[in-house]
């Protein structure tokens, strides 16, 4: 197992949990299953698909912004298609520019997608630590009322939403974790950086897809590690991990899909959830060739347990 000498973030203790709020942002800026509803003056421009940047009225990421991030509220969003469907979500990409000028980014938008159909079968279990106290929403989310079901879409992106900016924070200062940068979340639509190559519009591939050899799948399996580290130092597990969710970009691993982040402290199921990621991504590397020596899934599942604080 390798040695991990960087600093460790705070780590989180007992008490007050992280996904606890009497009233969340995300209610606090309008009970809507989805992106904040649009002005008829902002409506998308017919001829080029482009509408105002949706910055003004969103929840930002960390500070200091990225300097490729466009900001400027005379900035265009456009619609370029779809990235990736899934069972909870659909990922656009979206051209951020201001017109008549060379300041533009390409952003991955996140929509989760209308509570009536998307699929709530897995959240019971991850929602546990992240309850909020008002005894009409906990209602209501217990019994997956309409509300409460619009109540748990918008408990994923926040949370996910959180748990980027925290980790692009850690991994900013430590270069130990990477992620896409958190842009901005607005509603139940999460936008993140885009990872890949911008001149193509093509996202960058998924562990799965890859084929390593066997130096590049111990150098990404080390990377992992670190990554693994760091969460749980941080309280977190990823909650869903897979090859499927990690990003190869530019040589290196990059950890996506988080709505179901665990906090492994206030979830009595957390080290569960710890140990499934562990299962799951180290029977991948194994199966490609790495030593059982290395993908040792209980070592690594009680040095991450340990790291997290957990007894």
């Amino acid at each position: 197992m390798r040695d991990h000498d960087f600093p460790a973030p705070e780590r989180r203790t007992r008490g007050r949990r992280r996904f606890d709020d009497d009233e969340p942002d995300f209610l606090k800026r309008g009970r809507t299953a989805g992106p904040a509803p649009i002005d008829p003056d902002d409506e998308p421009d017919p001829a080029t698909g482009a509408s105002w940047s949706s910055w003004d009225d969103a929840v930002h990421g960390p500070e200091p912004h990225p300097e490729w991030l466009v900001t400027e509220l005379a900035a265009k969003d456009t619609d370029l298609g779809v990235l990736k469907t899934g069972k909870e979500a659909d990922v656009h990409l979206v051209r951020r520019a201001v017109p008549d000028t060379d300041r533009s980014c390409l952003l991955a938008a996140k929509r989760y997608r209308d509570p009536r159909h998307r699929l709530f079968h897995r959240d019971s279990g991850y929602l546990e630590g992240r309850r909020v106290r008002r005894s009409r929403e906990m209602r209501a989310m217990t019994g997956r009322t309409a509300f409460g079901r619009q109540m748990i879409a918008g408990q994923w992106a926040a949370a996910e939403f959180a748990a980027l900016g925290r980790l692009w924070e850690i991994g900013e200062r430590y270069g130990t974790v990477t992620v896409p940068y958190p842009v901005q979340l607005r509603g139940t639509e999460l936008m993140l950086e885009f990872l890949g190559d911008p001149d193509a519009g093509q996202a960058a591939p998924r562990l799965a897809e890859l084929r390593p050899t066997p130096a590049e799948l111990r150098g990404l399996w080390g990377q992992l590690v670190d990554a693994l580290v760091v969460l749980a130092r941080a309280g977190y597990a990823h909650g869903d991990l897979s090859p499927y969710n990690l990003l190869v970009h530019a040589g290196r691993l990059v950890l996506i899909d988080l709505p179901q982040v665990v906090d492994v402290v206030a979830n009595p199921q957390g080290r569960d959830f710890l140990a499934r990621d562990v299962r799951v991504v180290a029977t991948w590397f194994a199966a490609r060739g790495l030593p059982p020596s290395l993908a040792d899934p209980a070592a690594l599942t009680g040095m991450l347990s340990r790291e997290a604080g957990l007894r």
